[in-house]
C-alpha cells in the first residue's frame, strides 16, 4: 500500500493511492461504510493502529466507494506524516561522508587569508577523517520535527543562508513501540518507507555550527527544510530496501546516482542502536544518510532561487520540491 496526506480545508487528510491516478479519501470511506475506524482519521493514528489499520484500509479497497475516490492530479500533497513523532536522520554511507568533510575543509579555507596553507594545515591535523567510532556504532542527529514540507512544496530559502543544498535519502517509518531490540527484531518495528530529502544551508554548517562541532542546528532547521514523500510505501512492497537505485535531479538534469545499498548500518542497526534504553513510537522517521553523490555539498555545488529538485528511488516514485527565496 502506498498512503499520502493531502492538504485541505480542515486540514491534512490520510489517503491511499488506488492507481497511478487515483486516491481513496480513507475519512470519506470510512464515513460511506459501516466500518467505525477512528484510527482512519489521520496518517499518524493509522500507523499507531498497526495490522488492524491495515486491515480496515484493504477492506476499503476491496470495494471503494465513489465519492471517496479523487483525482491524484487535483491534490496538493503534504509530507505523508504531516508532523511524524521525531525525526532521526543517519549518517551512513563512507563515500558521501569523506567528500562532506572535504568539501567542509574547503569552505572553511577559502575564508583564510592563506586559503592553501589553511587546507593543508587541516588535512594534516586529522579533525576531518571519519573517526573510528563511525564505523562500530550509527550516529545521527535530531531533526525538526514541525519543519516538513511534501511533494511539489515549495522549500523556504531562509534569507540567512547563501548556500542551499539537497539530500537524497531513503528514509523508514517505525510502526510499532521499540525498545532494546535486537538487530534481528527490528525490521519487524519498521511500518514503511518514504524519500527524504534534507535540505541544508551549507554556509551555515560550515561558518557557524562546524567551529562548534555540535552536530547540525540552524543550517538544517528552517520551515519546510524536511521534505518527504510522496507517500509512504510499506514493507511488503519493498521486501529489499538496500538495493534500490536511487536519483536526483536538478531542473532535469541528472545531479547524482548511486544505490540504496553499502550502507555502514542499516535500519535494523540504527533501530537497535536508538532504542537501547529508550523507546521509539509509531510515527518516527529514520533517515538513513545521503548516498555518495546524492547532494551538492560533495562538489560545493549549490541550488539557485526556482530550481526544482526531483528526488527519485525506485519502488517509491518521485519527491520533487521548487526552491524560492523568501
Amino acid at each position: 500500500m502506498r498512503f499520502l496526506s493531502y492538504n485541505s480545508a480542515s486540514g491534512p487528510r490520510p489517503g491511499v493511492l488506488l492507481d497511478a491516478g487515483h486516491v481513496l479519501d480513507l475519512r470519506t470511506a470510512v464515513s460511506a461504510s459501516s466500518e467505525d475506524a477512528a484510527e482512519l482519521n489521520s496518517m499518524l493514528s493509522l500507523i499507531q493502529a498497526g495490522q488492524r489499520g491495515l486491515d480496515t484500509v484493504a477492506e476499503l479497497l476491496d470495494k471503494p466507494c465513489d465519492e471517496a475516490v479523487l483525482e491524484l492530479a487535483g491534490l496538493q500533497l503534504v509530507a505523508p506524516l504531516p508532523v511524524p513523532e521525531q525525526i532521526r536522520d543517519f549518517a551512513n554511507y563512507e563515500g558521501h561522508c569523506i567528500k562532506a568533510m572535504a568539501a567542509s575543509m574547503r569552505l572553511r579555507a577559502a575564508r583564510e587569508e592563506d586559503p592553501d596553507a589553511a587546507l593543508k594545515r587541516m588535512q594534516d591535523s586529522g579533525a576531518y577523517r571519519l573517526p573510528p567510532v563511525w564505523y562500530e556504532i550509527p550516529l545521527y542527529y535530531k531533526g525538526n520535527r514541525f519543519a516538513t514540507n511534501g511533494h511539489k512544496g515549495v522549500v523556504e530559502w531562509p534569507p540567512f543562508a547563501e548556500n542551499l543544498d539537497y539530500e537524497l535519502e531513503l528514509a523508514a517509518v517505525i510502526g510499532s513501540r521499540a525498545k532494546d531490540v535486537s538487530k534481528e527484531d527490528a525490521p519487524q518495528h519498521i511500518f514503511g518507507y518514504t524519500i527524504f530529502n534534507d535540505f541544508s544551508a551549507r554556509d551555515i554548517q560550515a561558518r557557524w555550527e562546524g567551529q562548534f562541532r555540535m552536530g547540525p542546528a540552524k543550517g538544517k532547521d528552517f520551515d519546510t527544510s524536511n521534505s518527504f514523500g510522496p507517500w509512504i510505501v510499506t514493507c511488503d512492497e519493498i521486501p529489499d530496501p538496500y538495493s534500490l537505485d536511487m536519483q536526483v535531479r536538478v531542473n532535469g538534469e541528472v545531479r547524482g546516482q548511486g544505490s540504496s545499498g553499502g550502507a555502514q548500518h542499516d535500519f535494523a542497526a540504527c533501530i537497535a542502536q536508538l532504542s537501547r534504553s529508550e523507546t521509539l513510537y509509531p510515527g518516527e522517521i529514520i533517515g538513513l544518510g545521503t548516498i555518495e553523490g546524492g547532494c551538492g555539498f560533495e562538489s560545493l555545488t549549490w541550488l539557485n532561487d526556482g530550481d526544482v529538485v526531483e528526488l527519485e528511488i525506485e519502488k517509491i516514485g518521485v519527491l520533487e520540491n521548487r526552491v524560492v527565496r523568501i
